[in-house]
């Protein structure tokens, strides 16, 4: 790569965070280049400073919690340290955009996606009325939300996951800015929706020249994407240097574990029982009502036809797109949602219980969702937290319900003394560990997985699947796994189905599909997947 103007330049930052007489230094004399018409990606666990230090740059920390004892970012000759707010809300969003991990939190819940773009017009660039909407259906356009003129009205409820992350990246780049920062932008998404991602970007990049700082646990998309590699630990760069160079011949050992943190290894072998859970025909159609009347004029096939029978010890993986309906899949098998068709678990048939019928069967059907922290109670201890199924199902004494919480969080690899800790003093990690927790403490046959280690970094989905491999041997649990991550996929499916809008597209072995996908939309997903790196670096 050539040589460019240097955008920005990072010099000896630190930030600390304060509360009352104690103080943290959570990064430390971190120093960087962006050039002009690069990618620059941060990299390292969760707690290692990435966030920080990219939010440092348009002051977006917790301040006055939050302090830069020392260093500066320089931005077009000025200290972005030391500008007024009044001038460094003009360079925030039009000259440095950024797109945030988790639109939910980011997007306005009551403004519908029109409304939410076209403030971010009108404050930068004057643009109101049919122009704003003109421009707002192109930005839409440029980050695939299907139909997006039906979706100008759309609150973000209403949208998958995936497309309100598009969203959040449209908003970020509706007034062209130099320099895009990206805070784990593919997180939510699917494997193809992040190719075409990453071809935008790349796109925006050589017709702009616009810079982009990648903050992001997910080594493949950086090497795809990045021209140099900032590597974090424990709130230092370690290591910096060229992406070709960092993945041909890494030098620091943290380096080297995070490239080989890749999760791997065969499902676990477990004998094939009989059949668990049976599914025939099932159907979830949501209605699409019009007019004053609010008459069902179409419908919504979320779910449209399903069928697959699951054996007891097996681990059925679920894979398509965002809004493919694997989750609506998953939550009407466990009766959280209204269906259509025939549901049998253990052999009894689930259709037509009431809810007071279906409880005594929850016991044996778990679930762990895909946010660890938004499924966790901020206001219950972690023993409650545990605990609170065998209270529900009144399993045991207090005492014995007591031992089943310290035996499960040694099972899961947590300390038992932390069960009186809550869950905002774990990490993403240990969450994940306290929910999985909270599903084997009832001993079910059956675990939901619904996306249980997208939010995590490599290293630790690598300890959670081989946790969960660990505990399916031992006992002989059977999981449904939605997840749109092939490799942990990989890793711990004996059977795979591809879902592809409400219908599977192909199914059968984990091994014969990953080796010979059939389908083109099957081998759309694994060609996006485990596509070799691009070499334009």
């Amino acid at each position: 790569m050539s040589q460019h103007e240097t955008l920005l330049h990072v010099r000896d930052l630190a930030v600390e965070f304060v509360n009352g007489e104690n103080c943290q230094r959570v990064v430390e004399e971190v120093t960087f280049d962006i050039r002009k018409g690069e990618t620059l990606a941060l990299v390292g666990e969760s707690g290692s400073g990435k966030s920080v230090t990219a939010h440092s740059i348009l002051r977006l920390l917790p301040y006055p919690l939050a302090r830069h004892p020392q260093g500066s970012i320089e931005y077009a000759g000025e200290n972005l340290l030391q500008l007024s707010e009044a001038r460094l809300r003009n360079i925030r969003g039009n000259r440095i955009a950024m797109v945030f991990q988790e639109p939910m939190t980011s997007l306005n819940p009551l403004h519908t996606i029109e409304k939410q773009i076209s403030e971010v017009l009108a404050w930068h660039k004057g643009l109101r009325g049919k122009a704003a909407t003109a421009r707002i259906l192109e930005l839409l356009e440029l980050v695939g939300i299907p139909e997006p003129k039906k979706r100008l009205k759309a609150y973000p409820h209403e949208l998958s996951g995936g497309q309100r992350q598009r969203v959040m990246i449209a908003m970020a780049l509706a007034n062209d800015p130099e320099l895009l920062i990206a805070d784990e932008p593919t997180t939510a998404l699917d494997v193809t929706v992040q190719l075409k991602i990453l071809e935008l970007l790349k796109d925006l990049q050589a017709r702009l020249g616009m810079s982009l700082l990648l903050i992001s646990h997910d080594l493949n998309l950086v090497r795809r994407i990045a021209h140099r590699v900032c590597v974090m630990q424990r709130g230092r760069i370690v290591e910096q240097t060229s992406c070709e160079k960092l993945f041909q011949a890494p030098e620091h050992p943290y380096t080297r574990e995070l490239i080989g943190a890749e999760p791997s290894g065969e499902p676990a072998a477990n004998p094939v029982g009989k059949p668990l859970l049976e599914v025939d025909d099932l159907r979830v159609w949501f209605p699409i009502r019009k007019g004053l009347l609010r008459k069902t004029v179409d419908h919504v096939k979320a779910v449209d036809g399903i069928s697959f029978s699951l054996h007891q010890g097996q681990t059925l993986g679920i894979v398509g797109e965002s809004g493919s309906g694997k989750s609506t899949l998953g939550m009407a098998i466990l009766r959280l949602l209204a269906s259509r068709g025939e549901i049998r678990f253990q052999g009894q048939p689930l259709q037509g219980l009431s809810q007071k019928d279906v409880r005594p069967l929850r016991r044996q059907m778990q679930v762990v969702f895909q946010d660890p922290f938004g499924s966790l109670s901020p206001r219950m201890s972690v023993a409650q937290i545990v605990g609170e199924g065998l209270r529900i199902h009144g399993i045991g004494s207090e005492a014995e319900q007591e031992q089943a919480i310290i035996d499960v969080l040694m099972e899961v690899g947590l300390d038992p003394q932390t069960r009186h800790r809550y869950p905002h003093e774990f990490s993403g990690g240990q969450r994940q560990r306290i929910a999985i927790a909270r599903a084997l403490v009832l001993k079910p046959a059956l675990i939901l997985l619904d996306e249980p280690t997208s939010a995590l970094d490599r290293t630790v989905q690598r300890q959670v699947v081989e946790l969960l491999r660990d505990l399916q041997a031992k006992y002989n649990l059977t999981y449904l796994f939605i997840s749109h991550d092939l490799a942990v996929v990989r890793a711990l499916s004996h059977q795979l189905m591809v879902v592809k809008q409400g219908q599977v597209v192909e199914q059968g072995s984990a091994e014969s599909i990953f080796g010979a996908p059939q389908h083109p939309y099957t081998q759309q997903l694994l060609e996006a997947a485990f596509m070799a790196p691009a070499t334009a670096h």
